[in-house]
């Protein structure tokens, strides 16, 4: 199977660049795999599109400020205010190095597999200092395969209290802005918890209270797991057949309650609703991990799904729209067939629907 069989032309307008005020407003593309039918809708509408039955699984993973500006060791940066770094000063860009923290390794020490920029210059031993007074410091200890480097923090204070402080929203590339401080609310969904994602789970994005409100007095039952976005959804595909591509590990968690509630559900034969792609992965690992059983577990999954892969737990999914040739637009087409998935793609960009993390939605089943 050829990575460009999932490619699709999207004019740049279509891109979302900012959010909604209202995170219900977007709009849902109703994908009924069965029928092959395509219907325009509005998100409100998602819990009328739902079974008095299912069971809807959410991803619980809460974003932090994982994008870091700092300096080389032995490049010393006139002082800007930080008013003046926001706005871009050439002078202070040209010496500045990001840092975007994807996965903690370990906790003591304080290791971490990190995207840095600009990503030649900079070598194993090298030192990086971040924070208007250097408050954070830390040494490059190897580099990946893909230019991925390991980085050992120096800290003795909380080192999440200090990122908090002197971290930024790490918005997605395709995103032609820097982050602002109202990123920091609607860049996350409204029942994040766990800390430890540096993207979030989009599809998320559009529930409101109102809406999980309305869900519950509808009956449906929910239940929350975790996996923290890391490198497996920034990765690109880099082979020509999608058979040999392998994806990043991310660390995922399923509670006592949430393996109880699956388990129930799959007993009853109801339908498992998964709300993200990041939701499905945890799911279908674990599944796959527990011998067809969903447990109460932790660790790194890095389950790629691609059309041909037989679901063993989900049967619905809500998600946003995805990036041409990506591992999130293919499992999409694995659950809803790849014909249908790409022909609604296709009527999306014709009825000019908003795409991508802060862009519309649509419910495959």
């Amino acid at each position: 199977m050829l990575v460009s069989d999932f490619h699709y032309e999207l004019p740049e307008e279509l891109i979302a660049q900012e959010p909604l005020a209202d995170r219900a407003g977007s709009r849902l593309l109703h994908v009924k795999s069965g029928a092959g039918t395509l219907e325009d809708r509005q998100f409100r509408e998602f819990p009328e599109l739902l079974r008095a039955d299912d069971l809807v699984v959410f991803n619980n993973t809460r974003v932090f400020p994982a994008r870091l500006y700092g300096r080389r060791g032995g490049v010393q940066l006139p002082h800007f205010s930080q008013r003046t770094r926001e706005m871009g000063h050439p002078e202070f860009l040209q010496g500045r190095i990001e840092v975007l923290l994807t996965r903690q390794l370990q906790r003591e020490p304080n290791e971490w597999e990190c995207l840095v920029r600009p990503g030649r210059k900079i070598g194993v031993g090298e030192r990086l200092f971040f924070g208007e007074q250097d408050e954070l410091q830390a040494e490059v200890i190897a580099r990946g395969e893909f230019g991925e480097r390991w980085i050992r923090f120096e800290l003795e204070e909380d080192f999440f209290a200090l990122v908090e402080k002197i971290g930024h929203i790490p918005l997605p590339p395709y995103i032609a802005r820097d982050d602002s401080s109202s990123d920091r609310e609607r860049y996350q969904t409204v029942y994040a918890r766990e800390r430890g994602s540096v993207a979030a789970p989009t599809a998320g994005l559009h529930f409101t209270p109102e809406i999980l409100g309305r869900m519950r007095v509808c009956g449906i039952e929910t239940a929350e797991v975790t996996l923290h976005v890391g490198l497996g959804t920034f990765q690109p595909v880099r082979s020509e057949r999608v058979e040999e591509h392998r994806l990043h590990s991310e660390a995922y968690s399923i509670s006592e309650e949430a393996a109880e509630k699956i388990a129930r559900a799959r007993s009853d034969s109801r339908r498992i609703v998964a709300v993200g792609t990041t939701t499905v992965r945890t799911l279908e690992y674990a599944a796959a991990q527990g011998a067809g059983e969903i447990r109460a577990t932790s660790g790194e999954a890095n389950l790629f799904i691609y059309p041909g892969y037989e679901f063993q737990v989900v049967q619905a999914l809500l998600t946003n729209f995805h990036l041409p040739q990506s591992t999130l637009l293919m499992l999409v087409c694995a659950l809803g067939g790849k014909e249908n998935v790409m022909r609604a793609y296709e009527h999306a960009v014709r009825e000019r629907y908003r795409f991508y993390s802060y862009g519309d939605c649509m419910f495959v089943e």
